[in-house]
């Protein structure tokens, strides 16, 4: 059946407007520095999914949120096709805490908050206060929000958001089942060796990461290479970036050995 899904969702080809495309390359630099690409698509995605989606029902969120990326404006989501591999590993993982780094509109949240297991939490963390107040509006929309929490702050701050997760958010030692890694791909690996620091991990933890391809991940690549078998076990998805069949990307499925 995933293999079905996966063949449907890639002949669904996406050609994006030429305008598109160009507000696409020249907003990169703005998306780098905070995270919007400053033509106003994530809050729009917003307004798209408010007026078309059927309140709290998260596979229309999904559908609109799709429907509008392949149709209006580039988003940066993880996207259907990767996103059938992301539901998978939530469902192997049968979690019941959720870590989330990079929360952007809240498609990915929202994906995970429909797979993962009644009474299960996520919380997402974004490092833009204007992406978190759309992922929010979003999530709400979708019925999710007693269960999916987004918080604002990066990792790599210094200790100020893993102590705000911890003593706000109940992440504690052993306590996390699933990570989505989906951030500054410069900050993959550093980020999930804070969290091993940290000690949230035990043995049996799914880490999975996107975009190992396009823009990749080197760093956290080769760590994940060298850890084969000692402590990490993983599984390489070839797949292609967000909503479109011609650029290869890469998903890693890693289990935590301890």
């Amino acid at each position: 059946m995933a293999g079905s899904s996966i063949g449907a969702v890639l002949r669904q080809r996406v050609v994006y407007p030429v305008r598109t495309a160009i507000s696409t390359v020249r907003g990169l630099g703005n998306f780098t520095r905070t995270g919007q690409f400053g033509d106003g698509r994530e809050a729009a995605v917003r307004d798209h999914v408010l007026a078309t989606a059927e309140q709290g029902n998260p596979e229309s969120v999904m559908a609109a949120i799709d429907t509008f990326a392949r149709t209006r404006s580039n988003l940066v989501n993880v996207g259907d096709e990767k996103g059938l591999l992301l539901d998978a590993a939530v469902r192997k993982a049968d979690p019941t805490l959720l870590l989330e780094l990079g929360t952007y509109i809240g498609y990915s949240a929202v994906r995970t908050g429909r797979t993962m297991p009644e009474g299960a939490r996520l919380v997402s963390v974004e490092f833009s206060a204007a992406n978190a107040e759309v992922a929010r509006d979003i999530i709400a929309h979708a019925g999710l929000a007693d269960r999916v929490t987004v918080v604002v702050g990066t990792i790599g701050d210094g200790g100020e958001t893993l102590r705000l997760l911890a003593e706000e958010h109940g992440i504690t030692e052993g306590s996390v089942d699933f990570v989505f890694v989906d951030h500054d791909k410069s900050a993959y690996l550093a980020d999930l060796k804070h969290i091993l620091d940290a000690g949230w991990l035990h043995p049996g933890t799914i880490v999975v990461a996107d975009n190992m391809r396009i823009p990749g991940a080197p760093d956290y690549l080769s760590y994940m290479r060298e850890a084969e078998g000692k402590s990490w076990r993983t599984v390489e998805h070839d797949t292609h970036i967000e909503y479109q069949s011609f650029l290869k990307d890469r998903v890693l499925e890693s289990e935590y050995l301890g």
